[in-house]
């Protein structure tokens, strides 16, 4: 059997910019990618704490060390520059092999620094 568990979370980024004129996709600085263990053209969740969206969408790598967080397209009329959200991705993995995971939770400081 196969199911699907959390692989990945930035839990309280800021969205530092907003795109709508853009193809679709979140930004992410790509240190925050990398502590995360996500990769490029990765599809997230994006939970807004701010008003409570979610949406579904896939990552473009963003400038190292910017903590950048941009939101691209139309994801960028339902989060707003200085909203915090949470970003996460997910796993399809065995059973047995989703007992012994463990996902990759990063906690950025209040500038999106690790």
């Amino acid at each position: 059997m196969q199911i699907e568990v959390l692989k990945s979370k930035i839990h309280r980024v800021k969205v530092t910019e907003a795109n709508l004129n853009y193809i679709g996709s979140i930004t992410i600085d790509e240190d925050l990618m990398d502590a995360a263990n996500m990769i490029e053209n990765e599809k997230v969740q994006v939970l807004n704490i701010d008003n409570g969206e979610r949406l579904e969408t896939y990552i473009i790598k963003g400038t190292r060390g910017s903590g950048m967080i941009c939101m691209n397209g139309p994801a960028a009329r339902r989060v707003s520059v200085g909203d915090t959200v949470i970003v996460v991705s997910y796993a399809t993995m065995d059973f047995e092999a989703a007992k012994k995971h463990v996902p990759a939770i990063i906690f950025p400081k209040d500038d999106n620094s690790l």
